[in-house]
C-alpha cells in the first residue's frame, strides 16, 4: 500500500511562547519549534510570547485562528499545574474540534523520557476555522518530543495513512487511505 499520491505541503506556522519571563533571546523552546518548521520546509510567519495569562492568549490565538495565512500554531509553555499555567483553559475553548489522542500520546511518549512525571503535562491541541494548533509544555526538552514524535509528521502531506494536512485552510483535498 503505497502514498505516492501524497506530497509534502509547505505549511505557514504561528509560533507563540507563553511566559511571564522569557525574551526571544531567553527563548530557547519557541525557538526550537521555529527552526524546526523551517528545517522541515515550513514558513514561519508568525511568532509571539505572551504572559500567562487567559485573556491574552485567547486574544493573541483567535487572532491566529482568523489570519487565512496561517495553517498551524505551535504554543509552547502554560500547560502545567502552577497557578499561572493557563494555556489548556484558554485554548480549549477556541477549538472546533479536539484533537484527543494528542495529549494521550505526547504522554505517552514523554513517560519514556521522564517518568510519571508527564501526568503534570496538560498538552491538547485541537482544530480551529481550519486551522491545528498545538499546545505542549515550555521545556525545550517536552517541545523536542513533541515535533518529533507527532507534530512534524502530522504536519508533513506525505505522512500515511493519515495527517492533518488535508483538514488545514488551503491545503490539498484529502484522498481516503482505499485509495492510497
Amino acid at each position: 500500500m503505497g502514498h505516492a499520491n501524497k506530497t509534502f505541503t509547505a505549511l505557514n506556522i504561528a509560533v507563540l511562547t507563553i511566559s511571564d519571563t522569557r525574551t526571544f533571546e531567553t527563548d530557547t523552546s519557541g525557538e526550537f519549534l521555529a527552526t524546526s518548521a523551517k528545517e522541515e520546509g515550513h514558513s514561519v510567519v508568525r511568532r509571539d510570547i505572551v504572559i500567562d495569562d487567559v485573556y491574552l492568549i485567547r486574544a493573541k490565538v483567535s487572532d491566529y485562528i482568523a489570519d487565512q495565512n496561517v495553517q498551524a500554531v505551535l504554543i509552547t509553555g502554560g500547560t502545567g499545574f502552577t497557578q499561572r499555567d493557563s494555556t489548556p483553559e484558554a485554548v480549549s475553548v477556541l477549538f472546533d474540534k479536539e484533537v484527543e489522542g494528542f495529549g494521550e500520546l505526547f504522554r505517552y511518549l514523554s513517560y519514556k523520557e521522564i517518568g510519571t512525571s508527564t501526568i503534570q503535562s496538560r498538552a491538547i491541541a485541537g482544530l480551529a476555522n481550519g486551522t491545528i494548533i498545538f499546545c505542549v509544555p515550555g521545556s525545550t526538552g517536552a517541545c523536542r518530543t513533541a515535533w518529533q514524535g507527532i507534530i512534524q509528521p502530522q504536519l508533513n502531506g506525505a505522512q500515511g495513512p493519515c495527517n492533518f494536512v488535508p483538514h488545514l485552510s488551503d491545503a490539498p483535498a484529502c484522498k481516503s487511505r482505499d485509495t492510497a
